[in-house]
């Protein structure tokens, strides 16, 4: 069966969907009343049409396809969300139809999202690494382990854990804990996805044996403190792990290094004489409010020169990596990351910045597709200030 939809002569089926998209999560269809903001607002319309306003119309009478396309192109940036005057939570539905095409149409799933799941079934990780080689990023930096004395675990987040790319984001994190004489430790092996993509795509199970497994393991630590570098992380165990008997006090690199400049216990006196464009991750500034501490940590640094994107902070264009789509083919021609890419290109900046490794990920792809790698820096905020400690 790959339609949920009414029977022309009886309401049975129709009921049924409908209440297979509520138990799902995805209640929110009640409050629409089809003023269409949210289609007006979501990014997919600067490359395509999509009509998210469509998408409840359909939850809130049952006529759902859970194999359709569409249902895949949220990326959960949260601007719909916030927009909406009935304030529906419009990825909840999404979430919710996207969960029932997991147990009732798997063949719609897109192949690279079944792959990425299947790994973390299996090793904990999306990339498949062994668990042994979480913490390879580590090696030779003296990165000490949790302990009983360890006030703080950092997470790193599997994306600088397992891309060779990537890995300079935790390399430099650990850095700047140890200079800055944070007590902190890391769980290592383990260590299993925080599960917010997989969450994010319809897979609730899965992500509550992810969220479990961690728990278990920062309990057993005896940890109550969290750094991350991931805003997907830092939304995960804020807002979703305390639901499930995981209460952690919990705060993003650029949480932490904010709070040490405002009390005074760091400075920063090397130069980093560059034009720098700030872009503002999803999860960390319309998901969690989290705006102004990234930008106090650039500006104090010497010799840089820091900009806003054309759409910041609440306006900020989205990447296109949340919502599970980071493990998912986005066409040429219709991937976010490009057209920020031009637009900081175009602000005459030298580099662009952020603090999420999804972000950066599609950052890196769009220089190198696009043939700009010579003309942009993609930099983590935790790079640009371990060269200036």
């Amino acid at each position: 069966m790959t339609k949920v939809r009414p029977a022309q002569d009886a309401e049975a089926p129709f009921k049924e969907a409908i209440e297979m998209i509520r138990e799902a999560g995805g209640e929110a269809f009640r409050s629409c009343f089809q003023c269409g903001l949210c289609t007006a607002s979501c990014p997919w319309n600067n490359v395509r049409t999509f009509t998210p306003h469509k998408k409840i119309t359909e939850s809130k009478f049952g006529l759902v396809e859970p194999g359709e396309e569409d249902w895949w192109l949220c990326s959960t940036c949260h601007m719909c969300v916030s927009r909406c005057p009935r304030g529906v939570a419009i990825t909840d539905v999404i979430r919710a139809v996207r969960n029932i095409t997991m147990s009732s149409v798997a063949r719609a799933v897109p192949a690279s999202l079944k792959s990425a799941m299947a790994s973390l079934k299996s090793a904990g990780n999306p990339w498949g690494g062994a668990r042994e080689e979480r913490a390879d990023w580590a090696r030779s930096l003296g990165v000490p382990a949790v302990g009983s004395e360890t006030r703080i675990a950092y997470f790193s987040c599997c994306v600088p854990a397992f891309d060779a790319k990537m890995m300079n984001v935790a390399r430099q994190t650990a850095r700047i804990l140890k200079e800055t004489g944070a007590n902190f430790g890391i769980l290592g092996a383990g260590e299993s996805c925080c599960g917010e993509s997989v969450r994010k795509a319809g897979n609730y199970a899965l992500f509550e044996s992810l969220a479990a497994a961690n728990i278990k393991a920062l309990h057993a630590s005896g940890i109550g403190e969290l750094i991350v570098t991931s805003p997907h992380c830092y939304e995960t165990f804020k807002n979703e792990y305390p639901q499930l008997g995981g209460e952690f006090g919990v705060a993003h690199l650029v949480q932490y290094l904010a709070g040490l400049i405002g009390e005074g216990r760091l400075s920063f006196d090397k130069p980093f004489a560059k034009r720098v464009v700030y872009h503002d991750p999803c999860y960390l500034g319309r998901h969690n409010g989290v705006y102004d501490e990234p930008r106090k940590v650039l500006s104090r640094i010497p010799g840089l020169t820091l900009m806003d994107e054309v759409n910041a902070r609440e306006n900020s264009l989205c990447c296109g990596g949340g919502g599970a789509r980071i493990w998912m083919e986005t066409k040429k021609g219709e991937r976010f990351s490009d057209t920020l890419v031009e637009q900081a290109i175009a602000a005459g900046a030298e580099v662009l910045a952020t603090a999420c490794p999804y972000c950066i990920l599609n950052f890196k792809d769009s220089v190198l597709t696009m043939g700009k790698e010579d003309i942009l820096e993609i930099k983590d905020i935790s790079e640009i200030v371990s060269e200036a400690l």
